[in-house]
């Protein structure tokens, strides 16, 4: 029950009283019919008894012009010679009852399928407003809650939900622009002193050719590490700063990808990874962000595929929608981490992303991106033969 729609629970209930109301409706009219007929039928068999004794002692003239005169106006059935009278009238009002009672069983069938019908259409012209409400707040994303606005000029049942709901939208906005600005502030704050701490570390290795060992093996960590934090603050300063690039470029994917592999193509080269493309796409948007996830989507692709495999990016199109498929040969992705990936600082092999660089945020950018452009990013399918990222983005 709890899996069937709203409109149909209406449609049901309300079947079912109907049924139920004209059920006992027609119990109490078939009833009270049959009884009438009963009355009637008794009071024609004795006023026809009554008829026949008082003629039968007129002439044979008079009787025979009135019975042909009965015969004319009343039928057959009513003859008052007829010996068979009242058990031919019996039949008739049985025969008139049964009809009464079949057809008034009919009318309750036809009215209750009927009404089932009527409400189902009546309640889902009804419903519209609820249907209207539900397809805006689906359009809701965090990209966008300063500009989702539930009308509250609505049907006094919604109203209220109306008002509470533009009121928990509009506090998410304001906890998700307090946590983009705290994570813009900050990541500001340490690019100095990271960019700082770099370029020391570089001078005294130049002014220190000659070191011991351990310094050198300790100098070499801390170089790497100092990349990584500033790898790190640049990302979380661009997630920070997406809502303010502009998404109006007319962007051509086919050739973006290329540029992308072309870029990494020392990579690729390393690990010797083929890199393929099939189709191509118009859409709007930033272009800057577009090259940047399919950037970091081809990047992860070929970093944890297989020694000799092969990274292909698919595009397909269709009225609204763009579908980006970046497939590798890789290890495959657990099915318990296939959602998780794309969380913040999220990596499902801390090791082997520390030796590839990785802080954990290329998917979680990739993310972002996508719900800025309208669509969203998945594994569509992960095995150990590899794994397959969809980009659904708008046209």
């Amino acid at each position: 029950m709890k899996k069937i729609s709203l409109q149909w629970r209406i449609t049901l209930m309300t079947a079912i009283l109907l049924c139920v109301t004209c059920v006992v409706m027609n119990c109490l009219i078939i009833y009270s019919g049959k009884h009438y007929m009963d009355v009637i039928g008794s009071g024609i068999s004795a006023y026809s008894s009554n008829d026949a004794s008082r003629e039968s002692g007129s002439g044979k003239s008079d009787e025979k012009v009135e019975s042909s005169a009965d015969a004319d106006s009343s039928g057959e059935s009513f003859n008052p010679e007829n010996a068979d009278l009242n058990h031919e009238l019996t039949i008739i009002v049985d025969s008139a009852q049964e009809s009464f009672g079949l057809t008034g069983w009919c009318i309750t069938a036809f009215m209750t399928l009927l009404g089932g019908v009527l409400a189902y259409f009546v309640t889902g012209h009804a419903l519209k407003p609820l249907r209207t409400f539900t397809s805006q707040i689906e359009m809701v994303q965090p990209n966008n809650l300063s500009d989702m606005k539930i009308s509250e000029d609505v049907l006094p049942e919604f109203q209220s939900f109306s008002k509470s709901f533009n009121s928990m939208i509009r506090r998410l906005d304001e906890g998700f622009s307090a946590q983009r600005q705290f994570t813009g502030n900050a990541a500001h704050e340490l690019r100095t002193p990271l960019a700082l701490m770099q370029a020391q570390m570089e001078l005294f290795a130049q002014e220190h050719p000659v070191l011991r060992p351990e310094t050198r093996d300790f100098l070499k960590l801390l170089q790497e590490q100092t990349e990584r934090m500033s790898q790190m603050t640049k990302t979380l300063l661009e997630m920070s700063e997406l809502r303010s690039v502009p998404c109006e470029d007319e962007i051509e994917l086919a050739p973006m990808i290329e540029e992308i592999y072309t870029d990494l193509a020392p990579v690729a080269e390393e690990k010797g990874v083929s890199l393929k493309c099939e189709g191509n796409a118009r859409m709007i948007g930033s272009d800057t962000l577009i090259y940047r996830m399919l950037f970091n989507l081809t990047e992860n692709a070929i970093r944890y595929n297989r020694p000799d495999g092969v990274v292909t990016i698919s595009i397909f199109k269709d009225e609204k929608f763009i579908q980006i498929r970046v497939e590798d040969t890789g290890f495959g992705i657990p099915e318990q981490y296939r959602e998780s990936i794309f969380q913040p600082f999220f990596r499902v092999d801390k090791s082997r992303s520390r030796e590839h660089g990785g802080v954990g945020l290329g998917l979680s950018l990739v993310w972002e991106i996508a719900a800025l452009h309208g669509g969203a990013v998945t594994v569509e399918k992960s095995s150990e033969a590899g794994t397959v990222v969809l980009v659904t983005l708008r046209r």
